[in-house]
């Protein structure tokens, strides 16, 4: 019999990513349109995650410094990357945090309900607050096969 672990051990591909608020409001470009994303967890217990959101702009070339300062947050604003350990307790999968696009992240846990639906896997965040909403983020990811 496979155990979780073993069906969580790999590279998987983003499929879907929304959003969902208290009201029950639900946003399918929580990630702009068409996201990309890879998460990856290997045997010995380490994730790796980034997300690009779809739709992102190639910074100019000459731009004036304050208009690069902004294409540079935004840049920052719509790329999400992280690394550190993790373990599954339950219906949950948690990311210990060691390092982070978003340094307030470095040293805490990211918790995600966990759900195996035949070759990909559903994580659901808590309610979390963004832009100013209380939300719900359900993201889809599927299983990478090898050498694709």
């Amino acid at each position: 019999m496979v155990n979780s672990i073993d069906k969580l051990v790999g590279t998987w591909r983003l499929v879907s990513a929304s959003g969902t608020a208290a009201s029950g409001e639900r946003d399918e470009t929580t990630f702009g349109p068409n996201p990309v994303g890879f998460l990856t967890y290997t045997e010995d217990g380490r994730v790796t995650a980034i997300i690009s959101y779809g739709g992102r702009k190639p910074l100019t070339i000459g731009a004036k410094p304050q208009a690069l300062l902004e294409e540079h947050a935004e840049a920052f604003r719509t790329f999400l990357a992280y690394a550190g350990r993790y373990r599954l307790s339950g219906d949950k999968v948690i990311h210990s945090i060691e390092i982070s696009s978003i340094q307030n992240q470095v040293n805490t846990e990211l918790i995600r309900r966990i759900r195996f639906q035949d070759d990909q896997i559903v994580l659901v965040t808590p309610p979390t607050m963004s832009d100013g909403k209380l939300r719900t983020f359900e993201l889809v990811w599927q299983r990478l096969k090898a050498g694709s």
